[in-house]
């Protein structure tokens, strides 16, 4: 009798050991899932921030050509080259991203 309620014991606890092992078996899968998506998220607002740090750069610089003087006979051709640059600096964020 002794033995009986020992091996009913025993089978209780091997179950509940199984369980626990499943149950540490989902969490870990789970933690390892959250990780890699809190990862991807870092990443993202990573290149979010990179992208509103580039758009502030050109309202600057388009601020700078806006500000500057018709009279020069120069400005024209400086604007020009202001907005070509900005459009090079674009096609290169562009390629970046990619």
């Amino acid at each position: 009798m002794d033995q009986e309620v020992l091996k009913s014991s025993l089978n209780g606890l091997e179950r509940k050991i199984l369980v626990l092992l499943n149950e540490h078996k989902g969490l870990k899968d789970e933690l390892k899932s959250l990780k890699t998506e809190n990862q991807d998220l870092r990443q993202s607002i990573r290149l979010r921030d990179d992208q509103l740090s580039n758009f502030k750069n050109q309202v600057k610089i388009t601020k700078i050509v806006d500000h500057i003087h018709p009279e020069d006979s120069e400005v024209s051709e400086l604007k020009r080259k202001v907005d070509e640059y900005i459009k090079e600096i674009d096609k290169c964020i562009a390629y970046l991203s990619k």
